[in-house]
């Protein structure tokens, strides 16, 4: 029987035991700083030179172009010429699309996908001539030529073979800069890519214990607003590489994501299960808890306060046709839940309803997440 697959997310602590500096991350893998990112840009054009495998006479979108294109180029051709006589099947029409990398320069050359909107079977072969790349503000920004690959030789792919995509790799020339700003009024944002309350607390300690005064702050969990400091005035540059490579600790909702076609769930360490009895079918569950010792721990390197807390063993025994169930009374690991039912040949849609079932008396303290 297919078993469960069951994963910790990365970026959080894998084992308990590990202390919080073995977690801690940079930050520029959990953040970007604001003014600088990425763009989309896209166009229309034609991929010409295929093998009789472009759109067919009736695709009107692509005789217009062609014709368009041919008069541009100084052929007066009209439009029942165009119709009648042209044939298209060597010709296809596309959609080009691509991604403007930040601070991505004049001259610099970047990838673009070919996306055939037409008829055609197959964009194998083809060449893309000249499309301008737009942006949303309806600027050009990059210029798109070149030879298309599909990834296929000829020799492996049979004619009329369905590839209707294609890539461009270096096909456009950067012709103009995105404008961004950076610094505004002598400040500069720090945007978490996962919004939360505690990691862009930590960011703040971490950033204001690195100067003698407080340089950063907030209003929310979702953005740090930084000051830029005396010595870093002149250096813009030296002091986001700064801020990039401190090490922070980010923190995670409790979340389990369960993908039901590949029987796969990922959950995270902090994921736990309350007091619960669980039947399904035949299938049984039993944890016992016991009570170890009561520690108290420090407070974190972020300034967080300790705890006093009661350090439990617990053992998930499971089974089929179990007679008896004993309710949990501490907080156990979803990671004992699994290893207990896969160890029994579960087949994932059973743990699933289990989880859902949990879920559902309020015992499982996580987002429950369906891809």
């Amino acid at each position: 029987m297919k078993k469960i697959v069951f994963c910790v997310l990365i970026g959080v602590v894998c084992a308990v035991s590990q202390n919080a500096a073995d977690a801690a991350t940079r930050l520029k893998d959990i953040a970007h700083i604001q003014g600088v990112r990425e763009n989309q840009l896209y166009g229309y054009g034609l991929v010409v030179g295929l093998n009789g495998t472009g759109d067919r006479q009736s695709s009107f979108p692509t005789l217009q172009s062609v014709g368009n294109m041919l008069r541009r180029l100084g052929m007066h051709v009209s439009p029942a010429e165009v119709s009648n006589k042209l044939r298209t099947r060597n010709i296809a029409a596309v959609m080009v699309t691509a991604t403007l990398p930040a601070m991505a320069r004049p001259g610099a050359q970047i990838d673009v996908t070919v996306s055939s909107i037409g008829d055609a079977n197959s964009l194998e072969g083809g060449v893309l001539l000249q499309t301008p790349l737009q942006g949303a503000d309806g600027n050009v920004y990059a210029v798109a030529q070149g030879p298309v690959s599909t990834g296929i030789s000829t020799a492996g792919n049979t004619r009329g073979a369905p590839v209707t995509v294609a890539r461009v790799p270096e096909g456009a020339l950067v012709e103009r800069a995105v404008p961004s700003t950076v610094v505004n009024q002598n400040k500069l944002s720090i945007v978490l890519r996962n919004p939360d309350f505690t990691t862009a607390a930590r960011i703040i300690r971490e950033i204001n214990a690195q100067f003698s005064q407080p340089v950063a702050s907030s209003q929310d969990g979702g953005m740090v607003e930084v000051r830029i400091p005396p010595e870093y005035k002149n250096n813009l540059v030296g002091f986001i590489s700064f801020l990039e490579t401190l090490s922070v600790e980010p923190d995670f909702r409790a979340k389990v994501i369960v993908n039901e076609r590949t029987g796969t769930i990922v959950a995270g360490k902090d994921v736990k299960i309350s007091t619960v009895a669980v039947s399904h079918g035949d299938i049984s569950v039993q944890v016992n808890v016991q009570k170890d010792v009561t520690e108290s721990t420090g407070g974190s390197r972020y300034g967080e306060a300790g705890r006093t807390s009661t350090l439990s063993s617990s053992k998930t025994i499971a089974g089929r046709g179990m007679a008896e169930m004993e309710l949990v009374e501490e907080s156990v690991s979803i990671h004992d839940l699994v290893k207990a039912l896969n160890a029994l040949g579960v087949a994932p849609e059973d743990l699933i309803a289990i989880l859902q079932a949990i879920k559902n008396a309020g015992a499982l303290h996580a987002a429950l997440e369906f891809i």
